[in-house]
């Protein structure tokens, strides 16, 4: 794979064009991005994924629902419906994407919706019977059509997007100068005792403008694995399967391996569809732990039911006073 990205290095300057041409015409109004007088939070990054999208979403539903009524919006990766599904009682990974699925599964008073077209899907919320006052975009940093007014954008500690380039070599989904549509920048999937010299060493090269903000968050592991029947204190863990379908799988299996657990590791692509072959394999596995967004997938096969277990996870952000007042003020 990596000698295959190396290879196509001649076309990233082709790339780098294509997407620096689109993002010149929507700044500069030749193509329109639509505005909306409530607000539009849209949290995304520049690269092709594992920053934390889906616990920072979660961080600000918990910080926001109880403020005015609240939806996300996501585009619904790999589902099997097309155009604007709403999630309801009947909703399944399949039908409206696992991590939609995940949102859906765990908060129950907000509305959950998918679309591929952004504009549609906030017209359709928008008449819903309880009208939502504030909708979180789900990955839609690139996606112009919607003009959000006010922009997350979030980056790996241990792959800062000033570090990479354009695809396919590098996993930039468009120029670093993208940046500066954000508001605020965060620094995610940090080691918990980062020290102020490299804060203050990251921050310096990110390059901030005027407007902006940056904050450094880490994940937050559960001491427990939980099923749909028990949970295993993490610290008791006999040796495990751990089965990850996620875009960087390296803090989980660093964390796993610092608690001084046995485990064999099945890592699959992101957001991959496991086939039956699969799942009979899974089946003659003992305990299986995975990933809160694999478990959606996973624990509707009745035969892993009793050994399938995930580790929840949240989002801790650094001065998350001044974090949380800044996401606030925008919205009233």
């Amino acid at each position: 794979m990596k000698f295959i990205r190396v290879i196509l290095f001649p076309i990233v300057p082709i790339y780098y064009v294509v997407t620096w041409l689109r993002n010149k015409l929507y700044d500069t109004g030749v193509k329109s991005s639509k505005s909306y007088d409530f607000p539009v939070i849209c949290v995304g990054n520049l690269s092709t994924g594992g920053t934390g999208k889906t616990p920072m979403v979660e961080y600000l539903i918990r910080l926001l629902k109880d403020k005015k009524p609240l939806a996300t919006l996501s585009r619904g990766y790999k589902r099997k419906s097309e155009g604007f599904v709403l999630a309801d009682e009947k909703a399944t990974a399949d039908s409206i994407g696992d991590e939609p699925f995940q949102f859906f599964s765990k908060f129950s008073d907000i509305a959950v919706a998918v679309d591929d077209d952004r504009q549609n899907g906030i017209e359709q919320l928008r008449k819903l019977e309880t009208k939502p006052e504030i909708i979180l975009l789900d990955d839609a940093y690139q996606h112009r059509k919607v003009k959000a007014g006010f922009n997350i954008l979030l980056t790996a500690y241990d792959n800062l997007y000033y570090r990479d380039i354009i695809l396919p070599t590098g996993n930039l989904r468009e120029p670093r100068a993208g940046t500066k549509r954000a508001n605020i920048i965060v620094v995610t999937k940090c080691k918990k005792d980062i020290s102020e010299a490299e804060k203050t060493e990251i921050v310096s090269k990110l390059k901030l403008k005027n407007h902006q903000k940056a904050f450094f968050s880490y994940i937050d592991y559960s001491e427990k694995v939980i099923s749909s029947t028990n949970s295993i204190e993490v610290s008791k863990l006999p040796k495990f399967t751990l089965v990850t379908g996620i875009a960087n799988a390296k803090p989980l299996v660093d964390f796993l391996i610092s608690k001084g657990l046995k485990f064999d590791h099945l890592e699959f692509n992101d957001h991959y569809n496991f086939k039956a072959s699969d799942i009979k394999n899974l089946a003659s596995k003992t305990l299986i732990i995975t990933t809160e967004k694999d478990y959606v997938r996973l624990s509707v096969n009745g035969s892993l039911k009793d050994k399938l277990y995930y580790l929840p996870i949240q989002v801790k952000i650094d001065k998350s006073e001044v974090f949380d007042t800044t996401v606030k003020s925008f919205i009233t």
